[in-house]
């Protein structure tokens, strides 16, 4: 298994891409403002102190409890690479690299696999009780379940780490705006909250994230990380990101998004064979087809790039990721996808009924 496979991989040139879920806008004007005017301060070190400021006040917490990271990959490689834990679990399906990471700087790893059967949903009982190192997503990349933020922090305890990749919790729509996030809580302890502006802010290119955490914590992991590691235009768009606008175009992006998964579901569920898992709540659906690898190859040459699902712990061949795009690309998607199911059809089983 490739814990090191990636959505970005699976890009060609000339292919519509299904398989990054990255906002399919571009990058908001005044964000390219912002971006451009720090380009003018490079010749000068990065100073982080305004960015932290801005992330702190953001989630009403002190500055102290805010590292800047090089996107939220570098957060994963710090833990790893500053704790020493003695039973480290990760909750999958997932995002792989909090993983790859630890296996990286030496961990043994336990992996509590959710099952298919309950949508992917998050049971507490099956993280063991003596694992001081607990990480999962929410929500989860690749299942697009989105926790009840109390059924997360029912995973604190003294004596334990809980790492929370909260890299998409911006995309999820709610009343008030992320609904399940933890950012907020300084009452669980050894909670970390790991966020990033790749997805809403289409920003990939730029690695740009944070951690949220107690003091102690932050500091031990500032340790671990290189000097300057977050670059001006970084510290820039964390600023820009973190005002009350930035807040609100977040909301009304996730009712974009809200609105154009509810599409896309609507439309994978009248391609037969096709089974879309859980309920999914953020910019990206899994789903569940005979044949999923054959599939992701016919769509490629239909013009079409999608996530393999096999690269998942607790996944097979059989499953499929696709990004939440807009509707008229959704649409001419469905086609493609039921052209491939239709071309498939006398190859899915062989006389005897038994899959080829």
């Amino acid at each position: 298994m490739d814990l090191r496979h990636h959505g970005d991989a699976e890009l060609t040139p000339g292919l519509v891409d299904l398989a990054v879920n990255v906002r399919w806008t571009t990058t908001p004007p005044w964000l390219a403002e912002a971006l451009a005017a720090s380009l003018m301060d490079l010749a000068r070190y990065p100073d982080p102190g305004p960015a932290r400021a801005a992330v702190a006040a953001r989630h009403d917490r002190p500055v102290s409890d805010v590292l800047l990271t090089a996107g939220a990959a570098e957060a994963f490689v710090l833990l790893a690479r500053a704790l020493r834990p003695d039973r480290a679990v990760v909750v999958h399906p997932q995002f792989t690299e909090p993983e790859a990471a630890l296996l990286a700087a030496g961990h043994a790893v336990q992996r509590v696999l959710l099952p298919e059967q309950t949508g992917f949903a998050l049971d507490p009982a099956l993280v063991p009780a003596d694992a001081d190192l607990v990480l999962l997503g929410n929500p989860t990349n690749p299942t697009s379940v989105a926790h009840p933020a109390a059924t997360v922090a029912a995973l604190a305890r003294p004596g334990r780490v809980l790492v929370v990749d909260e890299a998409f919790a911006d995309t999820v729509c709610g009343p008030t705006g992320e609904p399940e996030s933890l950012a907020r809580r300084r009452d669980l302890p050894g909670l970390v909250v790991v966020r990033s502006l790749t997805k809403t802010w289409a920003l990939a290119g730029l690695r740009v994230g944070y951690l949220l955490a107690g003091a102690d914590l932050v500091s031990r992991l500032s340790s671990a990380q290189s000097l300057w590691p977050v670059s001006t235009p970084a510290l820039a768009a964390l600023v820009a990101c973190a005002s009350p606008a930035a807040a609100a175009e977040e909301e009304r992006a996730a009712r974009v998004v809200a609105e154009g998964r509810a599409h896309l579901v609507r439309r994978l569920g009248e391609l037969p064979g096709v089974t879309v898992a859980g309920r999914p709540a953020s910019s990206f659906v899994l789903v569940k087809v005979a044949g999923g690898l054959g599939v992701r190859e016919r769509l490629r040459r239909h013009g079409y790039a999608v996530r393999r699902g096999d690269t998942f712990p607790g996944l097979g061949a059989d499953w499929l990721r696709i990004a939440v795009r807009d509707p008229a690309t959704t649409d001419a998607f469905i086609a493609a996808f039921a052209a491939v199911l239709r071309e498939m059809a006398p190859v899915a089983a062989g006389p005897s009924g038994v899959h080829q």
